[in-house]
């Protein structure tokens, strides 16, 4: 896998100060559960990647997630996934491409009812968990998941890692392909993530997250696992909404960013 754009998105222009996305999971509990401090991560983010059932979120989770994202000026996307509540999304599945198709479209419409009721819309789409790492390599599946966007809503934005399967597909499609970079994931020296079975591969010490941040949006770098620097073009920044005390990071970096001279917009 290459590091290097698959899109015009670019995390600069030589005319205009670094702009960057900062884009987090929100509504990512079911029932009495909870895990992500919405409220508090929407007064930071840009972009809320929302659950839609299939790995986390039930309806009224999604519906008050919209109500406070349009209340927030927060653009709402679609996080789709594998249909795995009881493993978060985050074990391997084989879903036949017309099948994943399907269900990547159903978790769209669902929550672009929820969006338009709050007043918003579903404005882009990201995959979550083992969808996202599968589709960085897997053509097929990339595909499947580009193929239910179109038959969902049409030519919404597609957020994933630079040079992967899904940004390809999405081109392809005529599909805006958004590229992301990751605050609080350790990467590989190809620019993937190193899975999290492996240790270290979430980072978890706050002050070198916002050092990371910084350098991505400002200076399009980051160092991987094995001390190499990677150049990294990248629209938009994630942090992980079930990270502990991910609500307050989230405040410091959109900060750090601005004092950085780096402007924090969406980029829908």
């Amino acid at each position: 896998m290459s590091t290097s754009p698959t899109s015009s998105t670019a995390v600069t222009d030589a005319r205009t100060e670094p702009t960057i996305d900062l884009n987090a999971d929100l509504g990512e509990g079911f029932g009495r559960w909870h895990l992500t401090d919405d409220e508090a991560l929407l007064a930071s983010v840009t972009s809320a990647n929302v659950a839609c059932g299939f790995h986390a979120g039930d309806p009224l989770t999604m519906r008050r997630v919209c109500e406070q994202a349009v209340a927030h000026g927060v653009r709402i996307g679609a996080q789709v996934s594998y249909r795995d509540l009881a493993g978060f999304g985050r074990r391997a599945m084989d879903v036949p491409a017309a099948e994943l198709a399907a269900e990547v479209a159903y978790q769209i419409g669902a929550l672009d009812l929820f969006a338009r009721a709050a007043g918003g819309r579903v404005t882009y789409v990201k995959p979550h968990g083992a969808l996202y790492n599968r589709t960085v390599r897997d053509g097929d599946q990339a595909a499947a998941v580009v193929e239910g966007v179109r038959l969902a809503v049409g030519a919404l934005p597609v957020l994933g890692l630079p040079g992967s399967e899904l940004l390809l597909a999405a081109t392809a499609a005529g599909l805006p392909a958004v590229l992301e970079a990751f605050a609080d994931r350790a990467y590989r020296p190809d620019g993937t993530l190193v899975p999290r079975t492996e240790a270290g591969a979430v980072l978890d010490d706050p002050e070198l997250v916002i050092r990371r941040s910084v350098a991505l949006a400002r200076d399009g770098a980051v160092t991987a696992a094995d001390g190499s620097i990677l150049r990294m073009t990248a629209r938009s920044l994630c942090v992980h909404g079930d990270t502990p005390g991910a609500a307050r990071l989230a405040g410091r970096i959109r900060t750090e960013l601005a004092e950085a001279g780096v402007a924090v917009r969406a980029f829908t």
